[in-house]
């Protein structure tokens, strides 16, 4: 670090470099592995399958820009944890942080695991590959992007932006190939379109679980929000951000699932382990190679968003003092590298047994929980707190309409069909209460606690931010010319 610089988060990131995060984040494993689920929970109908996914933008994007408040009105890194515990209470606050420790790091695991499947599986042509080999490359993977977020903002996204361009590249080649394809195809190839909503149609029950589907693709936009600390003019960039890169998500989303239509048919997509995979053997099988690639830097990117996003939750709630103070401290390169640490050892433990990944099944719902959590938050703020600060506004109706969603995707599949993972998830979620009271009623700061942090401070290098209510520094830094 140089002579005369504060140990602080800085506002590097731009309008582009936001977009790519959020790029990043969004366009994961998701649209190779959803368009089965979206298909599968709308009875095969190509019509309803297609307008779910069209729906499913209109959703995300409303969620989005009523999530971008949050993120405006404080801007600060884990600004979703600061404000539950300034809106709803300490309580809340940590209930969404519970939820965060355990489901974040499982899904993280989950996720290298894929990755590690898809880089390993061409050297076992023809049969399943060992779990060893996979789960040490796992492993590896993740260590490095934790050395990479270790080194600071600019390495991760020019990271990102790398890994974004070949994903796109990748989609857009599916995207564009598909329309051809239609154009010049098969007389049955056209009647799939034309006769879309021939098939049956789907209940409430299979329409909510079809939208859970294909919001999987489209999560993680409010990762702007987590690390608003960092971001340039946040309450001009986020809602901008949000709409640049929600519009072009959606329409290539629509475009690849077109695509994939226009190739395979409703009963093959079902049939298929992975359909980029299947629809490149139809269309240029020499080409599968392209396809690894793209799902490989899809999946590594949104990985290395998380990792990047949550450690600024979890250093926020560090100065909040409902984790331990570690993880609040910066490296040189204004990083909480301790943070960072912590995630990788739970995805590590979480990746040796790797049925214990499952827990993502089971929490795969509190997003939603989360988001409607918030939501009322915002609504009690805006009547409790009428003169504060708001750069962005946004509509009453968004926040409504943000809610009922919510309760529509959290409450029909629990009523209609519930199953045994959902009452484990509750399970889960609610054992934080247990946990809460442990932390209030039993933290006690012993000395020798005291000392271990100190010991962990000298072990990594790191010290806490100067202005440790904030941890943010609104100065311009010496790396503003390489953002925009």
């Amino acid at each position: 670090m140089k002579v005369g610089e504060s140990t602080q988060l800085r506002r590097v990131i731009g309008y582009f470099h936001g977009t790519i995060f959020l790029f990043s984040i969004i366009i994961g494993a998701g649209i190779f592995i959803a368009p089965k689920g979206v298909l599968k929970y709308s009875s095969l109908n190509v019509g309803v399958s297609l307008s779910i996914w069209a729906a499913c933008a209109v959703v995300s994007m409303l969620a989005a820009l009523s999530h971008a408040e949050l993120g405006t009105t404080f801007p600060r890194s884990g600004a979703q944890y600061y404000f539950l515990k300034r809106s709803l209470g300490p309580f809340v606050a940590f209930f969404y942080l519970w939820i965060n420790l355990f489901s974040t790091p499982a899904g993280i695991a989950a996720r290298s695991l894929m990755l590690a499947g898809y880089i390993t599986q061409p050297f076992y042509p023809g049969c399943f590959v060992p779990e060893m080999p996979k789960k040490c490359l796992a492993l590896a993977i993740l260590w490095c992007l934790g050395i990479l977020n270790a080194r600071g903002v600019k390495e991760v996204t020019w990271f990102q932006t790398v890994s974004t361009a070949v994903k796109m590249t990748v989609l857009g080649f599916i995207s564009v190939t598909g329309i051809v394809l239609l154009v010049r195809g098969r007389r049955e190839n056209l009647a799939r379109f034309e006769k879309a909503f021939d098939a049956d149609v789907p209940d409430a029950s299979q329409i909510a679980e079809a939208f859970l589907q294909g919001l999987f693709a489209y999560s993680g936009w409010g990762v702007l929000v987590r690390i608003a600390g960092e971001l340039k003019s946040p309450s001009e960039n986020i809602p901008k951000c949000v709409v640049t890169a929600l519009t072009l998500v959606a329409l290539i989303y629509l475009l690849v699932n077109v695509s994939y239509l226009s190739v395979l048919t409703p009963k093959e997509i079902m049939s298929s382990d992975a359909v980029a995979v299947s629809w490149m053997d139809r269309v240029i099988p020499s080409l599968q190679w392209a396809i690894s690639l793209g799902v490989s830097s899809a999946i590594v990117s949104s990985l290395n968003c998380t990792v990047f996003s949550t450690s600024r939750l979890w250093c926020m709630a560090s100065q909040e003092g409902q984790l331990p103070l570690i993880l609040s401290t910066l490296n040189i390169h204004s990083c909480p590298v301790a943070a960072v640490i912590q995630m990788l050892i739970f995805a590590s433990i979480l990746i040796i047994p790797s049925d214990l990944i499952l827990l993502i099944n089971y929490v795969g719902f509190t997003d939603w929980i989360q988001l409607g959590l918030m939501m009322m938050g915002l609504l009690k703020l805006r009547f409790q707190e009428p003169n504060l600060s708001r750069p962005y506004k946004v509509p009453l109706p968004f926040i409504f309409g943000s809610i009922a969603i919510s309760l529509f995707l959290i409450l029909t599949p629990l009523i209609k069909t519930p199953k045994m993972e959902h009452v484990y998830g509750l399970i889960f979620i609610f054992s934080g209460l247990l946990c809460y009271w442990i932390h209030v009623h039993l933290n006690q700061h012993s000395v020798s606690f005291v000392k271990v942090t100190c010991y962990l401070q000298l072990l990594f290098n790191v010290s806490p931010p100067e202005d440790h209510n904030e941890g943010i520094s609104t100065e311009k830094s010496d790396l503003k010319e390489i953002f925009l």
